[in-house]
């Protein structure tokens, strides 16, 4: 019997925080070794099992998988979370295609100047509601199902409900103007496996807030995840390093 698939990354959210949201969703229990430190990392590579020497990195069915979108595919495809075809999975991608963008700016933000978190939040904003929850409100009303793609639950639905509960985090009202996402919300949210991922003590991780980018063990680590290079998050490391991968 093959053993709970292992995530290697910070205790932060970043780049992983997909994979935790769809293993749950499909009810894989999963363990989690966290690269708190530039040696952690450095043993890694030493062993061979960082294919392109950065993580996110998942063993799981034998294999020590990198490269962000290539894990989260096959955990959607082990566990019939995307589509019944290849139209199916066209549109699932698009979706997920809209989302990531979406959360790759809201995950940066935390990494930013003071100065320039507020223009980006305005931004981030802007962007939900007039590029992003649009489209998916649009699908929803259109078709009338419950999901985004067929009649059964898929990565889309999961990574949308997490982009849209990141957005929430940066504008508690955001969801106000979209009645067809507020419903999808609620009825994703309901979703056993998911409910159980929201509970408290879950391994789902809180949002990088200025304190825990300061504080955490693992602050040299912190990254600027949009533009894929980590950068020094405290005053005794000033070089940016190429430490996390950026898909």
């Amino acid at each position: 019997m093959a053993g709970k698939p292992k995530l290697h990354y910070t205790k932060g959210r970043g780049k992983m925080e997909s994979i935790r949201w769809l293993l749950a969703a499909a009810g894989v229990e999963f363990e989690e070794q966290f690269v708190e430190t530039k040696e952690d990392l450095e043993k890694l590579r030493k062993d061979g099992h960082l294919l392109f020497q950065q993580v996110p990195m998942v063993e799981i069915d034998g294999m020590k998988m990198v490269q962000t979108r290539a894990i989260l595919s096959y955990i959607a495809g082990k566990y019939n979370l995307y589509g019944k075809d290849l139209k199916d999975r066209a549109l699932i991608d698009m979706y997920v295609e809209g989302t990531t963008d979406l959360m790759g700016m809201i995950m940066y933000l935390a990494f930013q100047p003071p100065d320039a978190k507020e223009k980006n939040l305005a931004l981030i904003i802007e962007r939900a509601t007039t590029r992003y929850f649009p489209v998916y409100e649009k699908v929803l009303k259109d078709h009338g199902q419950e999901f985004l793609v067929g009649n059964h639950v898929s990565w889309a639905d999961v990574h949308l409900l997490e982009a849209i509960l990141m957005a929430e985090e940066c504008k508690p009202d955001i969801l106000s103007p979209f009645p067809q996402l507020k419903a999808f919300k609620g009825r994703i949210s309901n979703i056993p496996t998911i409910k159980k991922f929201l509970q408290p003590g879950s391994q789902r991780k809180p949002p990088a807030d200025d304190k825990f980018i300061a504080e955490s063990p693992d602050a040299p680590l912190k990254l600027s995840e949009h533009r894929g290079e980590t950068e020094c998050t405290t005053e005794r490391c000033s070089k940016k390093n190429p430490m996390i991968g950026r898909m």
